[in-house]
């Protein structure tokens, strides 16, 4: 899906978001530089594998913490972890470095990844901001309409603690 269609996509499902355009962001330290309309639910989002190349993960996390793979490794028990390549980030997300989100996982039709989401998220707050597969635009909805889209998609999904 590209960036229309994933605003499609959340309209056709009766969802609550608001969207707001900016310039292209390509690291989290360039968000700062864009007007968030919800400070501090910004999102980093990672995607790593295993060293057989078996499992990917979607490390979803609030955009100022950082995540230590190897810590990440021990907690949850996975194989050794590196970030995927660019050629595995088209394959099975058909995205670019720098779109890396989760509405990605629509494009995910062999249901390679698993979707890890940073328990902080799960506030009374209930909202994120991710972007719509294209780095020019957030779209912020509810925590729990995410997870909906994802687990009807058919990704698994995890809270992690990190």
């Amino acid at each position: 899906m590209n960036k229309q269609e994933v605003y499609d996509f959340i309209k056709n499902k009766g969802i609550d978001c608001e969207i707001n355009e900016h310039k292209a962001v390509f690291k989290f330290e360039e968000v700062s530089n864009t007007e968030s309309l919800y400070p501090g639910y910004d999102t980093k989002n990672l995607l790593v594998r295993d060293d057989k190349k078996q499992n990917y993960y979607l490390i979803t996390i609030k955009g100022n913490k950082r995540v230590d793979l190897k810590e990440f490794r021990s907690k949850y028990e996975t194989r050794a972890l590196s970030f995927a390549k660019e050629d595995e980030l088209k394959a099975i997300l058909n995205l670019t470095f720098g779109n890396v989100n989760p509405f990605g996982l629509l494009n995910d039709n062999d249901l390679k990844v698993t979707f890890c989401l940073d328990k902080e998220f799960l506030d009374k707050k209930d909202i994120i901001g991710i972007p719509p597969n294209d780095n020019t635009a957030t779209v912020w909805l509810k925590v729990s309409d995410l997870l909906s889209i994802i687990k009807e998609h058919g990704n698994p999904i995890k809270i992690v603690e990190l």
